[in-house]
């Protein structure tokens, strides 16, 4: 599909299982003139699926957001059953934050159908954003391929090249439904990973964040507890500080790309054993032996971001907000 104009803003649905950093990732992307959503699509993750259903319609209430379509998709994996992230968002998903009732009300139709109607309709190619476990974007493609006709890329929040989180190697959006990312991987639509290598990295100072909850700013003192955040270990232990803004990272990654080093490699889904989850990324210079010898097996080609600018997402994540008078000036 060929398109004459080029659009002002980005047209982006968003795929969340809003927990804490998915909420701040919306609450970017709603502020930010570069960025257009289109529509919010639900998926079980950090959350149960009800939750992140409600949390996603109270944190556009935070944002004072016109109307976003919020639909409801998948409640469980493809093949395992739902794993609750609890233990690192809390059982509400949003930690200890605790949000007003909204008026907002869900979609009546599916996150899947939500996705097709609002991409079928778009005049430019829609950017798909996964900051969760990719269920419902793997069932759109199965469900609809010829979506991928009128979509730029995917870019997703999920993988690593080096350590996980939920396993040492997986990742937990990958890790949670591997199958639905293999599928997504597989779907012949460009794809970009924003993976534990960079999301780990961008976080907000401590007293930046301190600031931020004793604000008279509604929106201000939501985002400074979301990201002091820190729900008690399985351990008994509270975790330490993070201030990760996390998924916003790669909502920042649309609209600054140039703050990430990049690179297109070769990458694939590993679906069984311990190392079930894992995102096997290939930064070989020269073929290995399994390459000479046609052991590799088939890999997809993606663009992984392998590195960042920390101080310059930090700004953009909060410039963004209006937040940016909470960080130390130059003297």
């Amino acid at each position: 599909m060929t398109h004459s104009t080029v659009p002002e803003a980005i047209p982006v649905i968003l795929d969340v299982d809003t927990g804490v950093d998915d909420a701040l990732a919306i609450l970017f992307a709603l502020a930010h003139p570069g960025i257009n959503v289109l529509g919010i699509s639900c998926v079980a993750g950090n959350a149960s699926l009800e939750r992140v259903v409600e949390n996603t319609l109270r944190i556009l209430d935070v944002a004072d957001a016109p109307p976003v379509p919020v639909a409801a998709g998948a409640s469980r994996p493809l093949l395992e059953p739902a794993r609750s992230a609890a233990h690192v968002h809390g059982e509400s998903g949003l930690g200890t934050l605790k949000l007003a009732a909204t008026d907002r009300q869900a979609e009546s139709i599916s996150s899947i159908e939500l996705m097709h109607r609002l991409i079928q309709a778009s005049p430019h190619p829609v950017t798909l954003v996964g900051l969760a476990p990719q269920t419902n974007l793997a069932l759109l493609l199965r469900q609809y391929p010829d979506v991928v006709d009128n979509i730029e890329r995917i870019v997703f929040m999920g993988g690593s090249t080096t350590v996980g989180n939920a396993t040492a190697v997986a990742e937990f959006n990958v890790w949670h439904d591997p199958e639905a990312a293999a599928i997504v991987l597989d779907s012949g639509v460009p794809t970009f990973m924003y993976g534990l290598d960079v999301f780990n990295q961008v976080a907000i100072p401590e007293p930046v964040a301190a600031a931020l909850v004793r604000s008279d700013s509604p929106l201000a003192h939501v985002v400074g507890l979301l990201l002091s955040n820190r729900v008690a270990l399985g351990s008994g232990r509270n975790a330490a500080y993070t201030g990760l803004i996390g998924d916003a990272g790669a909502i920042c990654a649309l609209v600054d790309p140039d703050a990430l080093t990049t690179a297109m490699l070769p990458l694939r889904i590993q679906l069984s054993g311990y190392g079930r989850g894992q995102t096997l990324v290939d930064q070989r210079i020269h073929p290995g032996e399994d390459i000479v010898h046609g052991l590799a097996g088939d890999w997809e080609a993606a663009e992984v971001a392998l590195d960042v600018d920390v101080d310059r997402y930090v700004h953009l994540f909060l410039d963004t907000l209006g937040l940016g008078s909470a960080l130390p000036q130059p003297r």
